[in-house]
């Protein structure tokens, strides 16, 4: 890749950030070259270290920046969707799942490389996942003790949504018979049908 035209610290930084994202879920972060990532932002592998600390802190700002997002667009999710519970629980599954659709490298990585952060860089990204797991709970909770929802484990019910949402992104692909809007819906009336007291 050429260098950059024009190129400014905040534009460098972003086209590193895309780089590892695609030779991550590529290759792996073990086997990912930071002279290959420098080559496809078309800077010196010298250069990197003005934009990145270190391998490990660019893998964990990318997980990071991953995370806060996840969260906060979530959160705007939730206060879009309005104060009844099904709305809420519809709004949470359906961005979860468009969410993974359109973010798959960065999801992958999440997942998958966790294990390559040092403990107190994995310790932080894990406490931001339970912060993102404990607001499904917590809609839950509430549909148990209103009487609107029912299951015997509302913590393992969340884990079990959540793998099944988040598996989409492991199968689906772009063109094929139904869209992200039909993938999307499907998903929400799975998720709801098997949490919805009869």
């Amino acid at each position: 890749m050429a260098r950059i035209t024009g190129s400014n610290g905040e534009r460098t930084a972003a086209a590193i950030r895309r780089a590892a994202l695609r030779l991550i879920h590529r290759h792996g972060f073990a086997a990912m070259n930071l002279r290959e990532l420098a080559a496809g932002v078309g800077i010196q592998p010298g250069s990197l270290y003005n934009h990145i600390t270190t391998k490990q802190g660019l893998l964990f700002d990318l997980m990071q920046e991953h995370m806060t997002t996840l969260l906060a667009e979530t959160d705007a999710a939730l206060a879009a969707a309005g104060p009844a519970l099904i709305d809420r629980l519809r709004g949470f599954i359906a961005h979860h799942v468009l969410y993974h659709l359109e973010r798959k490298q960065e999801v992958y990585i999440a997942n998958f490389e966790l294990r390559a952060l040092d403990p107190p860089n994995a310790a932080c990204i894990l406490a931001m996942r339970r912060a993102y797991e404990d607001r499904l709970i917590a809609l839950l909770e509430e549909g148990v003790a209103e009487g609107t929802l029912a299951m015997s484990d509302v913590r393992v019910t969340a884990y079990a949504m959540l793998a099944m949402l988040t598996g989409v992104c492991t199968w689906y692909r772009p063109g094929g018979r139904l869209g992200r809007a039909e993938i999307v819906a499907l998903h929400v009336d799975l998720a709801l049908d098997g949490i919805r007291r009869r």
